[in-house]
């Protein structure tokens, strides 16, 4: 998964995904053996010459502006996120570093404060490459309550978001509409591979899921990306039936995100999330704190 490939592999099958008739690119009824566009025609969208476009995708032509990709992604129709993703992919594809695993990721004394004042919502903070660096009662209850509460304590025994939607059973099980779980996982995993395109551990993850999830392999290969943004989600929880809540990730530059998961006031959702509460509270009166790692 090095740089020059992810970048031809993007251009590629972003490419393939483009139909004639959505940029109004005329075929004169001709008869296509591949229903996306053509390079030279993209090329001509993009105002560039088809064999500087066919390096690109080739992975021969690494000095790309700012100006051309910005056309390129304009001629693909990108969003923002794909567009900065193909920025970054761009950047990935002039290094020359070797892969490397970084350092274990933990959360601050801050993020911990915020966690145990979070009492009435679910959370969980999520690291770049999806582990469960921390969580409070509420979300470890709504998320993962088939898991030991101390699984995120210690690196070797983290569980990883990904992981559970791809392989888990009990996680699948929680979304109404899997796919779109699944499809957003997999649009954020792609993102932060391009974001850091040295990291081994990444590498590894990704070579483990597409072995072992035929969905996982299908959705990576279709080359979608997501940033971290807010999506509804309809549950079934089996403690407390059907729950529709509104997942909101809060992102901090490089660091871990915080994943909270709120419920519309007066319906029946956020009943389902009150008994949820009662059901898993602790038998004592004080304050659970949050779980932080301290490897």
């Amino acid at each position: 998964m090095n740089g020059r490939s992810q970048l031809g592999e993007f251009l590629r099958t972003r490419r393939s995904q483009l139909r004639p008739d959505d940029v109004g690119t005329p075929t004169y009824g001709e008869h296509r053996r591949v229903p996306g566009l053509r390079r030279e025609e993209l090329a001509l969208l993009a105002g560039v010459s088809p064999s500087y476009y066919a390096r690109l995708e080739q992975g021969h032509s690494l000095n790309a502006s700012p100006e051309v990709l910005d056309a390129i992604a304009q001629a693909l129709r990108l969003n923002e996120s794909e567009r900065l993703h193909l920025h970054d992919l761009s950047r990935s594809a002039k290094s020359r570093g070797r892969g490397r695993r970084p350092a274990p990721e933990r959360i601050t004394e801050a993020t911990s404060q915020l966690l145990d004042a979070l009492v009435d919502v679910p959370a969980i903070v999520i690291g770049r490459r999806s582990d469960v660096l921390a969580w409070n009662r509420l979300g470890h209850a709504l998320f993962a309550g088939h898991l030991d509460p101390g699984a995120p304590d210690l690196t070797a025994r983290r569980p990883n978001m990904a992981r559970l939607v791809f392989l888990d059973a009990h996680t699948r099980g929680l979304y109404v509409h899997w796919p779109a779980k699944a499809r957003a996982v997999v649009g954020n995993l792609r993102l932060v591979a391009g974001q850091y395109p040295e990291d081994s551990a990444l590498h590894a993850l990704v070579g483990e899921l597409s072995a072992k999830s035929e969905d996982f392999a299908a959705m990576w290969a279709d080359h979608r990306v997501k940033a971290c943004d807010v999506a509804d989600y309809e549950m079934r929880h089996p403690l407390v039936g059907t729950l529709t809540v509104t997942q909101q990730t809060l992102c901090h530059g490089t660091g871990p995100s915080i994943v909270v998961a709120t419920t519309e006031a007066g319906t029946p959702s956020r009943t389902a999330l009150a008994l949820l509460a009662q059901a898993t509270a602790p038998a004592t009166l004080s304050r659970p704190k949050a779980r932080v790692s301290t490897s």
